[in-house]
């Protein structure tokens, strides 16, 4: 892949996640790059049909892709529990969505995470608490030519939740070699050390070459 295919153009970000954008765009920053959301071109949110990370992340740059005529970038992402074989995994996001519990649209993710617990509570106070956050980037042409890139940061589980500074399950996420959650730590911080973070240095020495 050459620098020149992204390099100062504009750039879709395809979420309606304002809590990744937010993330997305600030790690994009120094990069030149026009970014414009899926939610502000008023795309509609494909269905995430793949059952990998990877499959949910090309799912999304391309129909973004189709949609806008724009170069896209979707990013997959989600938290794994070793002693919940994985899970939730790619279902990370749907195990937030109120309807399974209260026929209500949108997402409560301190109901997600307390689902977690609880889970890890019934096997037991000896249940180990490793955990990581995988995230997938993927960037699609209008053209039909696609990348993806893998990124992941490994840690531990706590109860109850601790801070405010992050989204989705952060706030009881502690990064290996640190005390404090991801919505604890400075926002700067965590954009240093995420699974997000692997991923774009990934995706920035690929289609920089830095």
């Amino acid at each position: 892949m050459s620098a020149s295919k992204l390099g100062g153009g504009s750039l879709v970000i395809a979420t309606h996640n304002a809590g990744k954008l937010k993330e997305i765009s600030a790690l994009l920053a120094p990069l030149g790059l026009n970014c414009i959301s899926a939610g502000a071109l008023g795309l509609p949110e494909p269905a995430e049909t793949g059952t990998t990370f990877v499959e949910n992340a090309l799912i999304k740059a391309r129909a973004a892709a189709s949609a806008s005529g724009l170069v896209s970038l979707a990013d997959d992402s989600g938290l794994s529990v070793a002693a919940l074989d994985g899970r939730p995994g790619v279902y990370t996001a749907d195990w937030a969505e109120k309807q399974w519990f209260e026929g209500l649209p949108g997402r409560d993710w301190f109901m997600a995470m307390g689902k977690v617990e609880g889970m890890l509570q019934a096997l037991g106070p000896d249940t180990p608490r490793d955990a990581w956050f995988s995230c997938v980037l993927a960037i699609a042409w209008p053209e039909g030519e696609s990348v993806v890139y893998e990124g992941r940061v490994d840690g531990a589980l706590t109860w109850p939740p601790r801070g405010v500074k992050g989204f989705g399950y952060d706030p009881v996420f502690i990064a290996k070699g640190y005390d404090q959650t991801f919505a604890e730590i400075d926002p700067a911080q965590k954009h240093a050390i995420s699974h997000r973070a692997d991923a774009f240095s990934k995706l920035v020495k690929d289609q920089f070459g830095e």
